[in-house]
């Protein structure tokens, strides 16, 4: 399949349910919810829990021979033998989500031989769609209006802002930013929120040298970035894969605009390996 049928195809219906999931979403955050935990400092609510429903519900049975992993359903290794699989994070910035922050989204991508290839991220709050196919399209939808998205052109480190994440700041994003002379910073929730700032050219480089993600974090934003002509890599330089059996993007992310790419992951490598971290085994 081209990639333009799925801008054609898939791209209409994954829009649709992502803002009506977001809707979903969105009744929760205005109504209130209660919160219960997963795991230490991984919080979990009642609309995580509708929204993957209805997203998971929609897409089997739009595309019923695919594959669907998504975080808040139990995974199975069925998913492992398709080429298509649907990577769902039915609302990323859970803790901005409790927060009353807004920075919070509902992310589905979709990934094809292991490569994203579709995201769609939407910010219920602000009414804001990222809507990515490398190579086909890359639009942010706000309040209904289209505009293209196109990563920053600076290539200048010193010039660069960074999005820094507002609930899981590393040390280690200090050592790159001191390294490589970065003193602009913005803080945001979700890595699709932080990734939009990037394709928006708001923004110019992100990085996560740290444990959390997980494949449902990067898919959607990956695909996105990508379409918006961005770089995206772990914080070695390998590219990120999909629809592994174990879902964790150990070795973290590096994601810019692209100018200075090598450059900024080899900063984070040295960083991360003064650390005493190793690229066979990530920060996990």
């Amino acid at each position: 399949m081209q990639y333009q049928d799925l801008v054609e195809n898939e791209l209409p219906l994954v829009e649709r349910l992502v803002r009506e999931a977001g809707a979903l979403v969105r009744s929760f955050y205005e109504n209130g919810v209660e919160v219960t935990w997963k795991g230490v400092n991984d919080p979990v609510t009642a609309a995580d829990h509708a929204a993957n429903a209805y997203l998971v519900s929609g897409l089997r049975a739009a595309f019923p021979d695919d594959g669907i992993l998504a975080e808040e359903s139990a995974d199975n290794t069925y998913r492992l033998d398709r080429s298509r699989v649907w990577i769902i994070d039915p609302l990323d910035g859970t803790k901005e989500f409790i927060g009353k922050i807004g920075e919070f989204a509902v992310m589905v991508g979709l990934a094809i031989d292991g490569a994203p290839v579709l995201g769609v991220v939407y910010q219920p709050v602000a009414d804001v769609l990222y809507r990515g196919v490398p190579g086909a399209l890359a639009e942010v939808i706000t309040h209904g209006v289209a505009a293209p998205l196109a990563v920053s052109e600076i290539d200048q480190a010193a010039d660069m802002r960074l999005v820094a994440s507002r609930s899981h700041r590393d040390p280690l994003v200090s050592a790159v930013c001191q390294e490589l002379g970065i003193t602009q910073d913005r803080p945001s929730g979700s890595v699709g929120l932080k990734v939009g700032l990037l394709a928006t050219a708001i923004c110019d480089l992100y990085i996560h040298p740290s444990p959390g993600l997980k494949e449902w974090d990067t898919c959607a934003p990956e695909a996105i970035l990508r379409a918006a002509g961005g770089a995206i890599s772990d914080s070695w330089g390998h590219p990120l894969q999909y629809n592994k059996p174990d879902v964790r993007q150990r070795q973290g992310l590096v994601a810019s605009n692209g100018c200075l790419q090598s450059e900024i992951v080899a900063a984070t490598a040295r960083a991360a390996e003064s650390a005493g971290y190793r690229s066979e085994t990530g920060f996990w």
